[in-house]
């Protein structure tokens, strides 16, 4: 009897140690799934921290070398213009010499978002130290810095950006809008056969395409010349501005911004990108207001700026009142 009691307390202390193996495999099992799946967990986010490391140097890398090449372009900043971002844009056509038939500065106040067009004939005298003869002319020799150099010389105004455009994506554009209704002031009748150009568009108001707002631009009538055609391009700019604040235009907005990415030639990073995106979005209702740059023709029908009135003109169209500090990218001016 005493030998079979002792035979089942050994069997239970038996369970028992076997009961307690169990559970210590058991807890060592769960420990060991536990720091595998810590370890795991330290790993990704030792990853994922590493990874957000290397993206921050980099982007850190991007923003300085951004900030090098800014530097490097600025010119002496004139504090006047820090609340405007003004804009050179360039026509270019499709000859071998590839002149700059356009030539507008578009600025926009940062605070109100007022804009004003700056209007040069592609005919305006240029004698400097580097540079002479005719300012559209100027782009086939020395591409768009000489522009930006001279017309901010000729303006006395910084340059922060430009936009470089051809014909033909210039009339891939106002195709994407829908085209444009004009005013066409009088008859239009011009053939070139050398140059290939035929431009027939009849007095009055008109739905014009692309191609035939492009022919309305280049046009060059026998009474006004070179200025009549940069008054059109005025005329032109404000008739796109209000296109462009139509509701119609939002759906295009996709297409616009292509064009603009993949077949434009601008100076703007995507720093600066960022600084116009705020520019635009606070666009004013208001019309722009419009100045054909002052001087007059010579006899050789070139056009001579009158450099008293165009810096009493500046000042108006640049008053201090409208002056904001700004430290956002695009208020460098852009340099040779």
């Amino acid at each position: 009897m005493a030998n079979e009691t002792k035979d089942n307390i050994e069997k239970k202390r038996k369970k028992i140690r076997r009961r307690r193996r169990i559970k210590a495999f058991r807890l060592i099992f769960a420990l060991v799934i536990l720091c595998l799946i810590g370890s795991a967990f330290l790993f990704v986010g030792y990853s994922i921290y590493n990874a957000g490391v290397r993206v921050y140097n980099e982007f850190v890398d991007l923003y300085q070398g951004y900030n090098d090449r800014r530097t490097a372009r600025t010119g002496s900043a004139d504090p006047k213009f820090a609340g405007y971002t003004n804009i050179l844009i360039l026509g270019v056509d499709d000859s071998e010499q590839q002149e700059a038939d356009t030539i507008l500065v578009l600025s926009f106040s940062n605070d109100t978002g007022k804009s004003r067009i700056i209007g040069i004939p592609r005919d305006t005298w240029i004698a400097s130290r580097t540079s002479s003869g005719k300012i559209g002319e100027l782009y086939g020799r020395g591409g768009v810095n000489i522009l930006v150099r001279e017309v901010s010389k000729i303006l006395g105004v910084p340059i922060h950006q430009y936009i470089i455009i051809d014909m033909k994506t210039f009339a891939d554009l106002i195709d994407v809008l829908g085209g444009l209704d004009i005013y066409v002031e009088e008859n239009m009748d011009y053939d070139d056969e050398v140059a290939g150009l035929s431009i027939h568009i009849p007095q009055g108001y008109q739905h014009l395409s692309g191609e035939e707002v492009q022919k309305y631009l280049r046009y060059k009538g026998e009474k006004l010349g070179d200025v009549g055609r940069v008054q059109r391009q005025q005329k032109f700019i404000k008739a796109l501005y209000a296109k462009v604040l139509q509701l119609d235009t939002i759906p295009k907005l996709p297409s616009i911004a292509d064009i603009f990415r993949n077949r434009m030639e601008t100076s703007a990073e995507i720093f600066d990108s960022a600084h116009l995106a705020n520019v635009l979005r606070k666009m004013s209702s208001d019309p722009p207001t419009t100045l054909l740059l002052p001087g007059s023709e010579n006899v050789d029908g070139a056009w001579v700026p009158n450099v008293a009135e165009i810096e009493s003109r500046m000042s108006e169209l640049f008053p201090m009142q409208e002056i904001v500090p700004q430290t956002e990218a695009g208020d460098e001016q852009i340099t040779e």
